[in-house]
């Protein structure tokens, strides 16, 4: 069985995450999946050390700036997981490696993990 790679770089804001996934993403063929909660917001810059177009250096990065927070849609972990989802079959596509890199625990478990978010019986009661 042939497994497909998913590189996960994680911990808290500041401690050189951004540096280090480009490099990671150059070596390794890669693209990066934002695993930040406020990153995936436009506008909300401040804060939230959102990596500029400069910093990307021509490294593809999803799930950044891509909701508005005007957003009738709540963005939540169930959301998040499709979206990456989503980015990842994209990557593979291309034959490059994904690399998930962010501070929100929960929503890199939720991939990692691959935890079903589906309503079930136990759910309405």
């Amino acid at each position: 069985m042939n497994k497909k790679k998913l590189i996960v770089l994680t911990g808290p804001t500041a401690v050189g995450k951004t540096k280090l996934s480009i490099a990671l993403a150059k070596k390794v063929n890669g693209a990066i999946i934002s695993a930040d909660s406020m990153q995936v917001y436009e506008h909300m810059d401040i804060g939230s050390a959102k990596i500029t177009p400069e910093e990307m250096d021509g490294v593809k990065h999803y799930l950044v700036d891509c909701i508005s927070p005007k957003d009738e849609e709540d963005f939540n972990v169930s959301r998040f997981q499709k979206m990456t989802k989503e980015a990842m079959a994209e990557i593979y596509a291309q034959g490059k490696v994904p690399i998930l890199v962010g501070g929100t625990g929960f929503y890199i478990q939720s991939v990692v993990y691959d935890i079903d978010f589906t309503e079930n019986d136990a759910d309405t009661s």
